[in-house]
């Protein structure tokens, strides 16, 4: 697997200040993605054994909220096992840290029903989050208004109380950045 960037202090992929993750990788090709260079699996840097302790690394303040995956596309079949690897480590050293991962795949539709290649690896991977950011991004449904996501088709969903209830379960709340103040409010 490549990734793209690691940000070390991202505060719009998730509650808090959180490192980012964008592996590259892509074939949704969502129109007007924010992050076309990553479609190339090839774009950017070898992601190794040091670039796990970087992260780790970066996850060791206490002002740190968790981990955020993004893309390119984290459930690609090429980066599954990379994925799988990183989220199992963050969780053993970081078990008060919240993963959150975002996905053009639907939960129910494409990762629960095992079309993506490895269905046992993506079913392990999604044990070890706490957030799933489904959906592909919408331009037709783009609303600035929205956090965490980019278009209102996107589910910001509850990663154990779904498996647990064998459906998707949407996390409690929804946030919206309040207009003019650049808040971000839970309504």
């Amino acid at each position: 697997m490549n990734y793209a960037v690691i940000k070390k202090n991202d505060i719009a992929n998730g509650p808090g200040v959180r490192v980012s993750l964008f592996v590259s990788g892509c074939r949704h090709h969502c129109k007007n993605c924010f992050n076309e260079e990553a479609w190339d699996f090839a774009y950017g840097t070898p992601f190794t054994d040091k670039t796990i302790e970087e992260i780790l690394a970066a996850l060791s303040p206490g002002y740190v909220a968790g981990l955020s995956l993004l893309g390119g596309e984290p459930f690609e079949p090429e980066n599954q096992p990379d994925i799988l690897r990183l989220v199992k480590l963050v969780r053993q050293h970081f078990p008060e840290k919240t993963i959150w991962c975002y996905t053009g795949f639907t939960l129910e539709k494409d990762l629960l029903s095992g079309r993506t290649k490895s269905p046992q690896a993506v079913g392990e991977i999604l044990s070890c989050l706490d957030v799933l950011v489904d959906g592909k991004f919408i331009e037709s449904l783009k609303d600035p208004g929205l956090i965490f996501r980019g278009s209102s088709n996107q589910n910001i969903i509850d990663m154990p109380k779904s498996l647990e209830s064998g459906h998707m379960v949407p996390l409690a709340g929804t946030w919206r950045r309040t207009m003019g103040s650049g808040n971000i409010d839970e309504v």
